[in-house]
């Protein structure tokens, strides 16, 4: 008799050539540079049932360049697993070929000479465009939004997430949970979720002082689609008060909570669930080890961590989707769902070519509506870059290394500290950098740009404390982001060393001498977690830099060694 398990990789072997489980037409398609928007949105229906998954759009609106990364460490089990593959690694495991568009969505290789060839990426308008084609061919497909969607711009910041608030509404969702839309404050959490057409889901945000589940956000919702009877749990970050100020949501507590998720899967499964999906925020590699702990779950929707994958990846029998950030992808899941299971699913990962896919003209009223009131103050220049100003990768970026020279010359710093964030739009050589591209690499509610003085000692606690969020072998104790990025100064790390011994050869670049643990530096750094913090908001440190400069140009960073890879 065939198990659950073989059935399933049989309908998606089967299905190899419709994009379930391998790109097949579609990689050949792209390899031969011919796309449309028919052909990007080329898709046999399948089964019964339809999800739509974004996640992680930090609040970019219009069209961007977004580079992928260049390094992405796995550690422990995830060592040389997606999503921790890039460049040619990638195209050689999902048979993209060089230059393809595929190559410059996915990969990072040459990508200014890609860039200009292929365009922009993104755009709500455009995503709007991809998710009325899937409703049109499936009209009661469920539109399931990641979050990481109130955060990340000028007008996000200005507005308080109300631009993205009411252009997200007019997707019409049917279900989101969250992260960074916690740093808007609880209050205004609470004002936003009580007003929102569709569930706000998180069977992990607890009410802190009661320690119960709090009551604004559900668990779980179900809905009746294709004959079949969905939950949708939702799992907001679980990391929330370690990797963003504590004191802003004060009375909330989170967590991964995996005995309440095996309780809320058993919980929908009693009452005549078919299909259970967990719209989650925990992070790809967190989703992985969840997916082999908590049993009945089929469909995982990443978020977090901005992987974009073109295929499902299964642990047990549950299939996990991560469909990248920033607007550029849409996922497409088709299931078919019956005699009470999942019998197989088909997924794609569509590219939102912002030059191929057209816009859908209500879509772009009502962006334009939102940005009007701030339409020159997001479109002055500032400077120019000559370089490649991208974010993402576990060490080093060009935003960021600009981000730590701008700390270290107007803030008369000798060391300079940057927060290892993964949102934040690209720009290639040759652009103008306006206002808006400096808020887009910097908008968050804490900005302030502290001076301070720390120990070389108490320098390598925070390196190697960070370390430890991104490297430790248990992903549960992955709770950051990349590494802190730092100006001034050099390091060594072994990934391979446990904590407190990973960080070696600390060296001031100004001098060439060693850090010496028992002296003071200057250091200056922004997004701070404590309450209080001081400081110039960094928008206006980066953008005083940039006019000074006129034309900015960054050049490569070496001055992190990585060993025990």
């Amino acid at each position: 008799m065939i198990s659950r398990r073989d059935f399933l990789q049989v309908g998606m072997a089967a299905s190899a050539l419709l994009g379930a489980s391998g790109f097949g037409n579609w990689a050949r398609l792209a390899a031969q540079q011919s796309l449309t928007q028919d052909r990007l949105l080329e898709f046999d229906t399948f089964g019964n049932v339809s999800l739509i998954h974004i996640t992680d759009i930090h609040a970019q609106m219009k069209p961007i360049y977004f580079r992928e990364p260049e390094v992405n460490i796995g550690v422990g089990s995830n060592k040389g697993a997606v999503p921790h593959v890039t460049g040619a690694d990638f195209r050689k495991l999902y048979g993209i070929a060089d230059g393809s568009p595929l190559d410059y969505a996915l990969t990072y290789d040459d990508f200014t000479s890609l860039a200009r060839q292929y365009g922009r990426v993104g755009g709500l308008d455009r995503v709007a465009t991809v998710i009325d084609a899937i409703r049109a061919d499936r009209p009661d497909a469920l539109l399931l939004d990641g979050g990481d969607t109130w955060h990340g711009s000028y007008t996000c910041y200005h507005s308080q997430g109300q631009d993205m608030v009411n252009v997200m509404n007019a997707l019409e969702p049917d279900a989101m949970t969250f992260h960074w839309e916690f740093t808007l404050g609880q209050e205004r959490v609470r004002e936003i979720v009580e007003g929102l057409p569709f569930a706000a889901l998180g069977q992990n945000i607890f009410d802190k002082m009661w320690d119960e589940p709090a009551a604004e956000f559900p668990p779980y919702e179900f809905f009746e689609r294709g004959g079949t009877k969905i939950a949708v749990i939702g799992q907001a970050f679980p990391y929330m008060p370690i990797a963003n100020p504590g004191w802003m949501f004060p009375d909330y507590s989170f967590g991964i909570r995996d005995e309440r998720m095996q309780e809320m899967v058993d919980e929908v499964r009693d009452q005549g669930a078919e299909l259970v999906v967990v719209l989650s925020h925990n992070g790809f590699d967190v989703d992985k080890k969840m997916a082999g702990i908590v049993s009945g779950i089929d469909v995982i929707l990443s978020g977090h961590t901005h992987d974009a994958l073109p295929e499902p990846v299964q642990v047990n029998e549950t299939f996990i989707i991560a469909s990248g950030s920033n607007g550029k992808f849409v996922s497409r899941v088709d299931l078919d769902v019956r005699d009470g299971r999942m019998q197989g699913l088909r997924h794609k990962l569509i590219p939102i070519f912002s030059d191929v896919i057209a816009p859908a003209p209500a879509m772009t009223a009502l962006i334009d509506e939102q940005r009007a009131p701030h339409a020159n103050a997001l479109a002055e220049v500032i400077g120019q870059s000559d370089s490649l100003l991208y974010r993402r990768g576990n060490f080093n970026g060009t935003w960021d290394d600009l981000i730590c020279e701008a700390l270290i010359s107007e803030r008369d710093a000798e060391i300079s500290m940057s927060p290892g964030v993964r949102w934040g739009p690209s720009l290639i050589p040759g652009q103008d950098i306006t206002r808006e591209d400096i808020w887009n690499v910097t908008s968050m509610t804490y900005p302030e740009a502290y001076r301070t003085e720390m120990t070389g000692e108490f320098i390598k606690v925070i390196l190697e404390d960070v370390a430890d969020n991104i490297f430790n072998p248990n992903p549960y104790y992955q709770q950051g982001g990349d590494m802190v990025r730092i100006g001034g100064m050099g390091y060594r790390i072994d990934i391979g060393k446990p904590q407190g011994e990973r960080i070696s050869d600390m060296t001031l670049l100004s001098t060439g001498e060693a850090i010496d643990p028992a002296r003071n530096y200057v250091v200056a750094g922004w997004a701070s977690v404590n309450e209080g913090t001081e400081g110039p908001p960094i928008w206006d440190v980066v953008e005083s830099h940039i006019r000074k400069a006129g034309t900015v140009s960054v050049a490569p960073n070496d001055t992190v060694t990585v060993a025990g890879v």
